[in-house]
């Protein structure tokens, strides 16, 4: 009886998985990279090619090819195909990061030759252009001056007219106004400079300022901030309209203290991307600013210097000297800029809705 009961049991056998496929290692793509990069390197010298860049595009296409190739033969066309577009999508990223930093490291180690207290402290008030020493404080000073009026300009009507179009914009005027928006978008910075002064300095009879240029500055910047904080108003989610709306509260108060502290962090991101759109402009502070040697720290009177005028005027000069002042001034604009991103990631992070478990 007992041998019966023992042929009944069920006989395991063993399971094969079709689902499972062979798998590359994880240093596969590390390796295939390297040996991309080598073979790059290989083929250029081979050529007889100098400029680096080939180089580069050369491994890039055999990294590519070669992702697929192994991929194909060992996991199969599905996954290579996606290893491709993986490939293409690294690629594209140290394509675009490479530029990046070889400005970055240029722009460093040639600016910081001259750059120093005395540098950042000084004007160029009775130094030749040619001769070494003078700094950058009225420039400094003025730029500041300017990309501050301009946001002051800027920010609040870019902001006012946003969320006009998200909150009650409609009809033929909500369209204008999107239009209108959209020209400024792609207006030359030189128009914007020459529209101030055909109006405020030809028309009205203002001689040049840093404030005439601010208010061309704000041209340039208001476009960006209506973009960007539009977007970031249609971002927030409806349900927190409705439910401010349904407890009574006004329409107004509802964007007040709903909408926007909702979307401050991307409203000052927007905003602090227009400034960094405007802090490099040169062509309107040309024909508006003039420049000047001297500290002039009254932007409503008076010719006033700029960085990224300063950048082109030293630059322009050719001597040794003024080709360092000018990669000088350049990281100091980088490093403006950059320090405004950190100041607007702060404040976005500090200003974010507060979110409990």
């Amino acid at each position: 009886m007992s041998h019966a009961v023992q042929n009944q049991r069920p006989v395991r056998t063993t399971r094969v998985d079709h689902l499972s496929h062979a798998r590359l290692p994880r240093w596969a793509q590390s390796a295939i990279a390297v040996g991309s990069v080598a073979a790059g390197i290989g083929v250029g010298l081979a050529a007889g090619w100098q400029s680096r860049v080939q180089w580069g595009l050369i491994a890039a296409l055999i990294f590519v090819t070669a992702s697929y190739l192994l991929t194909s033969r060992v996991e199969g066309s599905r996954q290579a195909k996606d290893r491709v577009a993986t490939s293409v999508i690294w690629v594209s990223f140290v394509l675009a990061v490479v530029p990046l930093l070889s400005l970055s490291w240029v722009t460093i180690s040639k600016g910081a030759e001259v750059l120093d207290g005395y540098f950042l402290s000084h004007s160029m008030n009775g130094v030749l252009d040619a001769e070494t020493g003078g700094g950058i404080y009225h420039a400094l000073l003025g730029t500041i001056e300017q990309v501050l009026i301009a946001t002051v300009i800027a920010a609040p009507i870019g902001l006012m007219t946003a969320i006009y179009l998200v909150e009650y914009g409609r009809g033929k005027l909500a369209r204008a106004v999107t239009f209108f928006v959209d020209v400024m978008t792609g207006i030359p910075s030189i128009v914007a400079g020459l529209f101030i002064l055909a109006t405020w300095n030809l028309l009205l009879g203002f001689g040049p300022s840093g404030f005439a240029g601010a208010m061309a500055l704000a041209i340039l910047m208001m476009p960006v901030v209506v973009r960007s904080t539009e977007e970031m108003l249609k971002l927030v989610p409806n349900e927190l309209r409705e439910a401010s709306l349904a407890l009574g509260v006004p329409k107004w108060r509802t964007i007040l203290k709903v909408v926007l502290p909702t979307a401050i962090g991307g409203i000052t991101t927007g905003v602090m991307l227009a400034v960094a759109r405007i802090t490099g402009e040169t062509a309107p502070v040309l024909l508006l600013v003039f420049g000047t040697k001297l500290i002039n720290p009254n932007p409503f009177e008076g010719a006033q210097a700029s960085l990224p005028l300063y950048v082109y005027e030293q630059y322009a000069v050719g001597t040794d000297a003024a080709v360092a002042r000018a990669w000088a001034a350049a990281l100091v604009l980088i490093a403006f800029v950059m320090i405004l991103n950190l100041v607007a990631r702060g404040i976005a992070r500090w200003k974010a809705p507060k979110t409990g478990r």
